[in-house]
């Protein structure tokens, strides 16, 4: 197991009082925590970096527990999740793609019974690029109402031979939401698409 490097963390918690509405009974917290690390493929091509996912693990179970804690340390209160990767210039994307596994099951621990995929986005950039980290229920993929997103960066990340991974959560759907479909009180939870 090679050592993962990392070079900082930052995280980041927005508290949503209302969207031009009334404000909610409850404001919707939405936080992200961005690890900076190095990349060991940077500038060559590597055939078998499937390792690497294992090499994560511990950064991922890390970052969800701060992420939580961050927005409360209640497990009971998130109902979103999202993650997403930023892989500097010296690398490739899929090199971000390793993220996936380590990344959603981190936070599939650490929430308990979450049951849907974790929605994901990568992109390949330069210092202070943004990214938007989808967000969907953490039960049931379908429930439009927490349909989101919440934009990300750091202003000197990544250089060209580093990683930022990302995890999101939040607490509750889009404030004012009023699109319809699939209710959170209707989910299933067959499946984690309903």
């Amino acid at each position: 197991m090679a050592e993962v490097r990392v070079r900082k963390f930052v995280t980041v918690v927005d508290e949503v009082l209302h969207e031009n509405g009334p404000p909610p009974a409850q404001p919707q917290r939405r936080g992200a925590v961005l690890a900076v690390v190095e990349n060991p493929f940077a500038g060559r091509y590597v055939e078998d970096i499937q390792p690497f996912m294992d090499d994560l693990r511990p950064l991922g179970l890390e970052m969800a527990q701060r992420l939580l804690k961050a927005l409360g340390d209640d497990v009971s209160v998130i109902e979103g999740y999202g993650k997403g990767a930023v892989v500097g210039t010296a690398g490739e994307l899929e090199h971000g793609a390793l993220w996936h596994n380590p990344g959603g099951y981190a936070m599939r621990e650490v929430l308990g019974d979450a049951k849907a995929i974790v929605p994901s986005t990568k992109k390949v950039g330069g210092p202070g690029i943004r990214i938007d980290i989808p967000i969907t229920h953490i039960n049931a993929s379908y429930v439009r109402s927490h349909f989101d997103a919440i934009e990300v960066g750091i202003n000197d990340a990544p250089r060209a031979n580093e990683i930022v991974v990302i995890l999101a959560m939040t607490t509750g759907p889009r404030i004012h939401n009023r699109a319809g479909g699939l209710q959170a009180s209707e989910i299933k939870g067959e499946d984690g698409l309903r």
